[in-house]
């Protein structure tokens, strides 16, 4: 994937009601893929996050291990 879509473009996107029904499934199949992606990239880059950067963000190890163990679907 290139570059992912910033969240005020995934939003319009899925408000469209203009689109054909189709159009409007595929839209937002494309999205939840979207999500789930920057869902799986974040939280890898959480698990390789130091102590100190944890800190700097707000979260304990524990609770960044938690985060970083759940998968991409997960919320």
């Amino acid at each position: 994937m290139a570059a992912a879509l910033h969240t005020a473009q995934l939003a319009l996107l899925t408000n469209q009601q203009a689109l054909p029904k189709l159009a409007q499934i595929c839209v937002m199949a494309a999205v939840a893929v979207t999500v789930w992606d920057m869902r799986r990239k974040t939280r890898k880059s959480l698990s390789r996050l130091d102590p100190h950067e944890l800190r700097d963000i707000g979260l304990t190890p524990g609770q960044a291990r938690s985060e970083a163990a759940k998968v991409f679907f997960q919320r």
